[in-house]
């Protein structure tokens, strides 16, 4: 079993939450308030879990520059007002900054059993190795 310090556990609900107020803001209708929290929290926790100077080598480096602007952008937008143009901004930014990490999860999604053979069904097969193959290409 995995061992936790206590700052990732913190970090683990910090992040959680965070992405339980993003769900629900969104679900309110993009209410700002709730998406500021969310974003807030994400980030914090993210930095307890892997730690300040890793999350920070993580977002800045040189080839991650463009994602790190949109996802760190739209959490700005959404700061100053404007929830739906800052989610669209930090979705794409996310994809950006986690495109590697995609196969990895579809692999192991594809391990468990009822979700694994939703994913082998024919249309959904085809779509899923084009997401796996455009994220590797980088």
């Amino acid at each position: 079993m995995i061992s936790l310090t206590d700052s990732q556990k913190i970090g683990m609900g910090l992040t959680g939450f965070g992405v339980f107020f993003l769900f629900f803001g969104m679900i309110l209708f993009f209410d700002t308030a709730l998406l500021a929290i969310g974003n807030i929290l994400f980030v914090t926790g993210l930095s307890f879990v892997i730690g300040l100077e890793r999350t920070f080598r993580f977002f800045f480096q040189r080839h991650k520059a463009k994602a790190t602007g949109f996802f760190l952008g739209g959490v700005c937008v959404v700061l100053i007002g404007w929830p739906i143009v800052g989610v669209v901004l930090e979705t794409y930014g996310f994809f950006l900054l986690f495109r590697g990490f995609f196969p990895v999860a579809v692999g192991f999604i594809r391990r468990i059993p009822v979700l694994g053979s939703l994913l082998n069904l024919p249309g959904i097969s085809g779509l899923v190795d084009k997401v796996g193959e455009s994220n590797t290409m980088v």
